[in-house]
């Protein structure tokens, strides 16, 4: 009989206590005190077998809202999109699904290879020149670019727009508390960073200014603007977190002078998975290559001439030394970065453009059914695919009901900010059809009143 696991025999529990030389289990504890041990029978179900267990946890899990039974506009950072089938077919290969780190080129070719592809779309998508092999996730990458830009310019003052993901916010000011910077908080105007503060309080010691595109709030900042603001202050980086699944269709932030472009890879081939775990991108420029956090592929050729793929850079301190590593970043998210890099691949430049204004469209054509609906869409500036909308009753009970209808609502912008009270961010991808859409309308419309 097969077993989905390795069962544990009397002659297996026999032979383990004679390795260790001692006759019974009452033995192998034997050192700990009778009061301190627990003397009686857990509070516990008593075991099944495994069909009956999996017939339970399968009803357990059959009582979760998913994507499958559900209809979701819920985005706010993590996104359900179109995957490839093909994506999970290469990636369940288990010289991918179990490969340790690639440390010895010779026998990780294939490996190596994939991650220097991911980085090289990443380059392309950024508008950049050098990407590393991944990080864990989007904030993490941005936290990262802070303390990168503030080392690299001596200063420690870093300007954040309030508009980034409230929680790649919160992980930027715990990364920040050891170098000792500075965070100045941008405030939001009409779903844009303010400009006019933000250049009010540019000075010679700031050392980035760290904004979001397409914005949290979904609108899509002018980086350009922003660009033109910081010509004055020729240290002062400018730090954008971006979609990479937007930059199919939007400008690039390496041509608006962007210095460090991150985000977060799970809009290609990795599910929404309840929020994890992710692919997070960094991308710079050439002259910032050495002081990228993480380790970087490179493409060589070997002693016969033939191409072949290393690590080329790896910059944390457990490979050089302490004082000189930018970063104690220790793992790149490689099976994800894989994930995405066949994603990408299957879909082709031309599918990621179209998949890219499907989004577009799509959600251009909910914000004009919402406001048929008499619901005022709160911001009136360019989208990509996410935008909000001013709700009359209470959010989290609207959800709910929602959820009884078969919908996965938007995200309640009051759990961020108490101004955006009654805010309700909706996201529309390409995978939502029309019939959908204008459901889903209706139904938020009966709800709300």
């Amino acid at each position: 009989m097969q077993h989905r696991y390795i069962p544990m025999t009397e002659e297996d529990k026999k032979s383990m206590l004679k390795t260790v030389g001692v006759d019974s289990t009452e033995d192998l504890f034997a050192d700990i005190p009778k009061e301190v041990r627990f003397d009686g029978e857990l509070n516990i179900k008593p075991a099944k077998d495994e069909y009956e267990l999996k017939k339970e946890l399968s009803q357990l899990a059959g009582q979760n809202a998913n994507l499958e039974s559900h209809t979701s506009f819920l985005g706010a950072g993590v996104y359900q999109h179109y995957i490839p089938s093909i994506v999970d077919h290469v990636i369940s290969r288990s010289e991918f699904y179990t490969a340790y780190t690639p440390y010895q080129p010779e026998i990780s070719q294939g490996e190596l290879q994939a991650i220097f592809e991911f980085q090289t779309m990443i380059c392309e998508l950024s508008g950049m020149e050098v990407a590393n092999s991944s990080m864990y996730d989007g904030g993490t990458a941005l936290a990262e670019a802070v303390n990168l830009s503030a080392g690299q310019t001596k200063k420690k003052k870093v300007l954040v727009s309030k508009a980034i993901h409230p929680e790649s916010l919160e992980v930027i000011k715990t990364y920040v508390k050891g170098p000792g910077l500075e965070i100045v908080e941008i405030d939001v105007k009409d779903g844009l960073t303010d400009l006019q503060q933000l250049e009010r309080e540019l000075d010679d010691d700031t050392a980035s200014v760290v904004l979001q595109y397409p914005n949290f709030l979904g609108q899509i900042e002018p980086l350009q603007e922003v660009n033109e603001l910081l010509a004055n202050q020729k240290k002062t980086m400018m730090l954008v977190s971006s979609n990479p699944l937007s930059l199919g269709y939007l400008t690039p932030p390496g041509e608006f002078g962007a210095d460090i472009v991150v985000g977060d890879a799970q809009v290609f081939g990795i599910p929404a998975q309840f929020g994890g775990p992710h692919c997070g991108y960094f991308a710079t420029t050439k002259k910032l290559m050495r002081k990228v956090p993480g380790r970087l592929v490179g493409q060589t050729v070997d002693e016969e001439g033939q191409r072949g793929f290393v690590l080329t850079l790896q910059a944390r301190e457990q490979h050089i030394r302490r004082d000189k590593a930018t970063s104690n970043i220790c793992s790149n998210q490689a099976l994800n970065a894989l994930a995405s890099s066949v994603a990408m691949s299957a879909l082709g430049k031309h599918g990621v453009k179209e998949m890219a204004e499907l989004n577009m469209k799509k959600a251009r054509y909910a914000m004009k059914k919402f406001e048929e609906a008499g619901f005022e869409v709160v911001y009136n500036g360019p989208i990509f695919n996410e935008f909000v909308v001013k709700i009359n009753g209470n959010i989290a009970t609207l959800n709910k009901e929602l959820l009884n209808k078969g919908f996965i609502g938007g995200f309640d912008l009051g759990k961020v900010n108490d101004q955006w009270s009654n805010h309700l961010l909706i996201a529309v991808t390409e995978i939502r059809t029309k019939d959908e859409i204008d459901q889903f309308v209706k139904e938020l419309g009966d709800i709300n009143g």
